[in-house]
């Protein structure tokens, strides 16, 4: 007799041998942080925008080699030195603003100083004092931030009202009102202001405004995680106020501090700038963007190429770091798909 076999093992079989499904995209060991890099260099604006940020960056650095290689410098008064460069009415006697194998960029109308070296050392003061201006903001925004949203309370309550105030604040006119009371405390009306001192007044102030915005954002965010689960567990765990911050709550930040820091620094290139067009800060003869752009106002009916180099080198980083900080901010978003 014989005994029919059933098929229902077959399917069976089948189902035993199919291959599982592949692991979802990003889930196979890698870290947030190779997954930001991976999303960022598959942002071509992101990647040229940051050639272009690291660019002008080792320009600042090397100016004073560049400037050694190319033979010139920006204090020298080549125009009056040699009167066949300016004409008289102290404009440059070659077409494009004297544009030639010996000044690359020309010259400046009236004292007749080297633009190209001008521009190279007006970059660097420029981004010097935006660069320590966004460290300070950022540290003394992270310390705020995070100790008023950890402690809460009356602590909370007074940095709140402090950053409300700041942030209402009209800080450039107060800049512009105060600055020549200021420097007459500071320095001897007889006397000429240093550099140095102007380019640390320069930065305390944009700092002393400056750092209430990105505190305001970190003391919400941490106002939210002091909730979670794991600070819960790491206070009964009886972790000290300052573990919690530095292992729980400082990893959990990085990410909007990042994308402050790359969104202030172009903020306070242009502020540092605007400045010194309205003869605030820094002044003429210290290269600076704003300095050349101020003085390019003046002379730009008879030589427009003056104005153009500082002009534009000014707007390409400015636009380059803000085109970088976007694309950092899309990095590091885990919702962004690209």
């Amino acid at each position: 007799m014989t005994i029919p076999t059933s098929n229902a093992a077959a399917p069976l079989e089948a189902a035993e041998v199919k291959t599982p499904p592949p692991a979802p995209k990003g889930g196979d060991g890698r870290s947030p942080g190779k997954l930001a890099w991976r999303r960022f260099k598959r942002d071509r604006s992101g990647v040229i925008s940051a050639y272009v940020v690291i660019f002008f960056f080792v320009v600042a650095i090397a100016a004073p080699l560049i400037a050694k290689l190319y033979g010139k410098d920006p204090y020298t008064t080549y125009g009056q030195n040699d009167t066949s460069l300016l004409d008289d009415f102290g404009s440059p006697v070659l077409p494009n603003g004297g544009i030639s194998s010996d000044f690359w960029f020309g010259i400046e109308p009236g004292l007749g100083r080297d633009v190209f070296t001008f521009l190279l050392y007006g970059i660097r003061n420029s981004l010097l004092i935006a660069t320590a201006t966004t460290l300070l903001v950022t540290v003394i925004g992270i310390a705020v931030g995070i100790t008023a949203g950890y402690l809460g309370g009356k602590t909370d309550y007074l940095v709140g009202r402090v950053i409300d105030i700041l942030l209402a604040f009209p800080s450039t006119l107060f800049f512009i009102a105060f600055w020549p009371v200021m420097i007459s405390i500071l320095v001897d009306p007889e006397e000429n202001t240093p550099v140095w001192l102007t380019v640390v007044t320069l930065i305390s102030v944009m700092t002393a405004f400056g750092w209430a915005s990105i505190a305001r954002l970190l003391r919400g965010e941490v106002l939210a995680l002091r909730e979670r689960e794991f600070v819960e567990a790491a206070k009964v765990t009886g972790a000290s106020p300052a573990r919690i911050i530095f292992k729980e709550l400082l990893p959990n930040l990085w990410t909007p501090i990042l994308i402050q820091a790359t969104l202030a620094l172009p903020a306070y290139v242009t502020a540092e700038a605007g400045l010194a067009f309205l003869g605030v800060g820094l002044t003429s003869p210290t290269p600076d963007w704003g300095v050349m752009i101020q003085r390019g106002s003046d002379v730009y009916q008879s030589d427009i190429t003056f104005m153009l180099f500082p002009g534009a080198s000014m707007v390409i980083f400015v636009i380059a770091f803000n085109l970088l900080g976007d694309s950092v901010r899309d990095a590091l978003d885990p919702k962004t798909k690209r």
